[in-house]
Order: structure tokens, then sequence, then C-alpha cells
């Protein structure tokens, strides 16, 4: 289990820049757990103060219990990828992760089933500069995973993979947690986050906005909409305008209603004796509702983009 509370990062003193602040959320083990958030949101911060490769300013992260530095064998209690390149590009992909293995006691047959695992055996010992985008996530991943870790972190692990790579990763990161790891990955692919994750913290401007379930989170967001055919297009418009509702006509008969519920929208046109054809929920995306959420806290929006072409 990862437990931040009340993380904050800061740069440059109490005037400078906050890149996270008065984080707090858990992820618990047995699940995977997505972290979403605009760029510029903290994500990376975040995952490096858990890590101990930033000292938060103010609170603590631990993974079950510890800080990450105190942790008497890292590579065997959290495995991590968050720059798959940082690697010597000299070295050869089997030697790479021997020497990882050197400095826990993890023998060589561990290191050629982490290869194995990850697709890499054909080209072990190939020099890594040689490497894809693809095969070096794949390596990364592989180094991730050295320890057999309880708790695994991974920034953007599906950069770089082709389709075939995508899906080998969803079904790893579930099957990791089935066993009762603790998986906790970022992603900017809302789809493959929707298919890979059960639970949610999102971020916006380093700040908490949501931690929940996929499906309550989707559920809840109001990002979907009803379509609605009726013969009387401009009396229904009228009547279901309002604060938070929205009502477009996309044909001379046919609305697109978001802001409230089918339920609402056939109460609302029996009251008024206005005959519905049709009445068809749209259910929201993961993509839709995690951009209603977060349109206010990314960093470079339409705004920022329209100030820059004046």
């Amino acid at each position: 289990m990862i437990t931040a509370q009340q993380l904050t990062k800061r740069y440059g003193g109490r005037r400078g820049k906050t890149a996270v602040a008065d984080l707090s959320f858990t992820v618990r083990s047995g699940t995977v757990t997505g972290f979403l958030g605009p760029n510029g949101a903290g994500k990376s911060t975040t995952m490096r103060m858990i890590l101990g490769l930033d000292a938060p300013t103010e609170g603590t992260a631990t993974v079950d219990g510890t800080a990450y530095a105190a942790q008497p064998a890292p590579l065997t209690r959290v495995g991590a990828l968050l720059e798959a390149r940082s690697v010597h590009p000299g070295r050869t992909a089997f030697h790479h992760l021997m020497a990882l293995a050197l400095t826990h006691g993890i023998p060589r047959s561990r290191v050629e089933e982490v290869l194995e695992l990850a697709g890499l055996t054909e080209v072990a010992r190939h020099r890594v500069k040689g490497f894809s985008l693809g095969m070096g996530q794949r390596l990364g991943i592989a180094a991730a995973l050295l320890g057999d870790p309880d708790t695994l972190i991974l920034d953007e692990p599906v950069n770089g993979l082709d389709p075939e790579g995508v899906l080998w990763i969803r079904t790893l990161l579930k099957s990791l947690a089935a066993e009762g790891r603790t998986v906790f990955v970022s992603s900017h692919l809302m789809s493959e986050m929707a298919l890979t994750a059960d639970h949610l913290v999102i971020i916006g401007r380093g700040r908490l906005l949501a931690e929940t379930t996929v499906a309550d989170f989707v559920r809840d967001s109001g990002a979907g909409s009803v379509r609605v055919v009726t013969p009387d297009a401009q009396t229904l418009t009228e009547l279901l305008r309002g604060p938070g509702t929205t009502v477009t006509a996309t044909a001379p008969s046919t609305l697109d209603v978001r802001g409230t519920d089918a339920e609402h929208i056939g109460r609302t046109a029996a009251a008024h004796g206005i005959p519905l054809f049709e009445l068809t929920s749209n259910a929201s995306s993961l993509e839709e509702a995690f951009m209603a959420l977060t349109h206010d806290s990314v960093e470079y929006g339409p705004s920022h983009l329209e100030g820059a072409r004046a």
C-alpha cells in the first residue's frame, strides 16, 4: 500500500513554483490504481517523492508504512519505471539487468526470467543504444519487475508500445494486482486506463481532484448526454435549459442534452404534453469524465493558445 499524506513540493522557496500542494491519497493492494492529471499536474513529481528522488517540502510518502529510502532491499519491495531511457547505451539489456541484480543478490535466473517476460530474450545481448522506444519501455518494465516486488510504480509505461505491447502490459498489470500487489500507474491514454485501472487518483495543478473507482467516476461525472427526438424540440429546449444543463439541437427534431438525466427529461416532457420519439442515454467515457473534471486545471488550454497566437 502506498500512502501520501499532505505532500507538498515547492521549488525556489515559498515564493517559487508549487508543483504539488497538500496532496493526500492511498493506493491499496490488490488493485491497479490509475494516476491521472493534465500535463504539469505534478504526477511525476509525486512519484519521485514516493521513491525518495525528490524530498517533499512538507508531508510524507510511504510504501507499506516505510519510506522508500528506509527499505532494506528496495528492489524487492518497490519496482519503478520513471524514465525508461535512463540506461547506459553501451550496455546490453542482459548486463543492465545483471548490474541491478548484483546490488541485491538477485540470481541470474531471475534476470533471464524477466527478459523472457518482457519479450526481450532474443535481443538480450544487444546494446541498448539500438533499442526502439518500445523495446526501451519493455526493458524498463523488466527492471521494475526484477526484484519480484509487492509494489509497482510506473510512469507512462505504454509509451512507444505497439498494440501487442499495450495488450501485454495491460494483462500483466491486472495479473499482478490479482496476486495482491500494489500497482500505481500513470498514463495519458484514457481508453487504456478505462480497460486497466480499478481505482483512480486524479490531480490538477498539484492538488487532489478525485480519488474514486473508475465506475463511480464515470457514473457521477455528468459528462454523458441524452439524445432526444421530439417534434416540439424548441419548447422542450426552453423547459430544460437552466444552470448546469445545456441543450443543443443536432437536427431539426433532435436534441443533445447534457447536465440532466433521461428520467428528468421524460417527466418534463410528460408534464407538458410533449411527445417523445426517442430518449436515449449515452454514458460518458472515462476520457469525457476526465476532461470535464480537469478542464480548469490544464497547463495549456485554449485560452493560453489564443494568447500565444495574439
